[in-house]
């Protein structure tokens, strides 16, 4: 663009003159751009298209004057009525060359009938598939409802059965189930009340009484006032003995004792127990147990001991009087190896030795049992529970050298015995009174009815705990013939009913300690049994039993005053009158369990009036101090005194 010059005297663009819009080029357009006149424009320019062959048609004319506008029906457009589909009803013809073709095409016309119709019979199908489901799960029902109906009866028909039979035509029932894996469980219903016996009928009423207190929409309420200011935390400690002190000092300073020769062997197993607790146990003190001619040696916690140690200290000791040897957890510092260099180097070593226990010898094979069996025939009671590698071919070892003379054995928690193989060993025992195989997998009904067939009259004490197969059938079994039986331990058997309660308040008379957890018995049902059989009842654990509640604590309160020990933890059904009218009525209770039990209160704690009970599981109680106030001195035999002498 050229700059004109500036105006004389002044060196600023304001001197700067303007361009007219001729100089420019500009004008103003008449019309618009496309309406140009063929004369001469403005500007001086020629427009003349003619000039230049633009505007001419085919034939020469011009046509820039014949130009006129289109109408809308021949430039084909048009109002717009509703929609792209409201297209005019006469139907489009389409020049189709073959048939196939033209019957692929659907008129647009129809496309929002073909829509309606579509999604009604979506609606249709749903509702069709709708009634069939809602008819389905009414036929499934009816049957699940059919069947429970019929099983009730059969269990009902069962159960009756079962009440009547005695242990021989039981017979047919066990060789029915052989090869199922499972026995065929029994349900307690209803029906146990229209048996006869005093189970049955003490069932029958506390049933009424509830039936009468729900007609009234009410329920059981124990009615228990508490004896002292529930606001004021008292708790009443137990006054230890002298002994008890003397022995918690010593058990503390263990280091610092240089013999235990002039102790007796109560006073000797005490300590050990106490030392042990405080993890003061040390080569120093298990020399101490083992100096002069012990006759009885018991170590609970052998744990921290190496093969070293266990080969010092018992390679060369003087073993003639001895009778008990107790070496728990002896894993770590006893394999066979170790055993045959000490405690069996020699056959008949141990010719007083009438009590042995190696629980937790997890390095003991049946060579190494086989070795100690021959070092020691007098045995009559063996503690191997938790000695993984022990099979049936070292329980036949044990057969055939203590069938005589055994009277108790513990092999609970030993996986690799199958009870069924040793069946045939257990039964050259002739008098076998204590058996325990807890946790053994393959326990069934058909193995208790075997063993109890055999000893059922002898048999003192029964550890069947986690048998997870057994059902009411073996309770049946072990309530008519077992009537000796002082000890049952029944935990985590989750298919026993109220009927095993039935065989067992009608056949177990004299029963003592009885432990229950995670079984599915009702309150009403225990509560019957305690009516029947709590009077000599010394321990008893109801542990995680759910439906435990009023009726249960009635009963205890008033037929289970000789009870020394209760477990009640998770009863989370029990309040603080319920466990309050206990502990006031059972003045012989020495230790109350009460773990998980979180609705209990302080006015249970500071209301009850039993100075002598230790309640422990709760919030601010001790734990481990009172775990042992009950544990006394062990005889070499739980049940039977020592049935022969040894000479030295």
């Amino acid at each position: 663009m050229e700059i004109d010059p500036f105006v004389e005297g002044s060196n600023s663009m304001s001197g700067r003159r303007r361009y007219t819009k001729e100089e420019k080029g500009k004008g103003k357009i008449v019309d618009n751009w496309l309406s140009i006149s063929n004369g001469e424009s403005e500007g001086g320019l020629d427009l003349d298209f003619r000039k230049i062959g633009i505007g001419l048609s085919a034939d020469g004319s011009d046509f820039m004057n014949e130009m006129r506008r289109y109408s809308e029906e021949e430039k084909g457009k048009g109002k717009e009525v509703n929609n792209w589909l409201s297209i005019s009803t006469e139907p489009v013809v389409f020049d189709l060359e073959t048939e196939e073709a033209a019957a692929s095409l659907i008129n647009l016309s129809e496309l929002p009938e073909l829509e309606e119709t579509t999604q009604q019979n979506k609606i249709d199908e749903l509702e069709y598939r709708r009634k069939q489901a809602l008819n389905s799960a009414r036929d499934k029902a009816s049957n699940r409802r059919e069947n429970a109906r019929r099983n009730h009866e059969i269990a009902s028909e069962r159960a009756s059965e079962l009440a009547r039979l005695n242990p021989n035509q039981l017979v047919y029932l066990i060789e029915s189930s052989k090869g199922k894996g499972e026995m065929l469980s029994v349900e307690a219903d209803k029906e146990l009340e229209d048996l006869d016996g005093p189970f049955s009928t003490a069932l029958k009423i506390i049933k009424e009484r509830n039936s009468k207190l729900n007609a009234k929409h009410k329920t059981l309420q124990i009615e228990w006032t508490p004896s002292r200011n529930p606001d004021r935390s008292i708790l009443v400690s137990r006054i230890p003995s002298l002994v008890d002190l003397s022995i918690d000092v010593l058990a503390k300073n263990a280091e610092a004792i240089v013999s235990l020769e002039p102790a007796p062997d109560a006073l000797k197993h005490k300590l050990s127990h106490a030392v042990c607790d405080y993890r003061k146990m040390n080569c120093q003190f298990v020399e101490l147990l083992v100096r002069g001619s012990p006759t009885e040696v018991r170590v609970k916690d052998c744990s921290w001991m190496t093969e070293d140690q266990f080969t010092n200290i018992f390679r060369s000791w003087d073993i003639t009087n001895l009778r008990v040897l107790q070496l728990d957890l002896c894993g770590r510092c006893m394999d066979d190896y170790t055993l045959n260099n000490t405690l069996a180097h020699s056959s008949n070593s141990f010719l007083a030795l009438v009590s042995i226990s190696l629980r937790g010898a997890c390095r003991l094979s049946d060579k190494g049992l086989n070795e100690l069996t021959l070092s020691a025939p007098s045995l009559q009671s063996v503690n191997l529970g938790q000695c993984s590698l022990l099979t049936s071919a070292g329980i036949d070892t044990l057969a055939n050298c203590l069938g005589p003379t055994l009277r108790e054995l513990y092999i609970d928690e030993c996986q690799n015995i199958d009870a069924f193989l040793i069946l045939p060993a257990l039964k050259k025992f002739e008098h076998l009174e204590v058996l325990s195989v807890a946790g053994i997998q393959t326990v069934c009904d058909e193995f208790v009815f075997e063993i109890i067939t055999a000893y059922g009259p002898n048999m003192k004490e029964l550890v069947l705990a986690d048998c997870v197969k057994l059902t009411d059938i073996s309770l049946k079994v072990i309530g008519s013939t077992c009537c000796r039986l002082c000890s049952l331990d029944l935990f985590n058997l989750d298919k026993l009913t109220d009927a095993a309660l039935l065989y067992l308040a009608n056949g177990c008379q004299s029963i003592q300690t009885l432990k229950f957890c995670r079984n599915d018995f009702s309150d009403e049902a225990i509560a019957a049994f305690l009516e029947v059989s709590g009077k000599s009842l010394k321990e008893l654990s109801l542990n995680n039993i759910s439906k435990v509640g009023p009726n249960t604590a009635l009963s205890l309160s008033k037929y289970s005053r000789n009870l020394l020990s209760l477990d009640l933890s998770w009863c989370r059904k029990l309040m603080d009158e319920d466990l309050g009218l206990i502990v006031d009525s059972c003045l012989s209770m020495r230790l109350l369990k009460l773990f998980g039990c979180t609705q209990i209160t302080d006015v249970f704690l500071n209301g009850h009036s039993n100075s002598s009970v230790q309640i422990i599981g709760l919030k601010n109680t001790a734990v481990l101090k009172h775990l042992n106030v009950l544990e006394t001195q062990e005889a070499p035999l739980r049940y039977s005194p020592l049935t022969f002498s040894i000479n030295s």
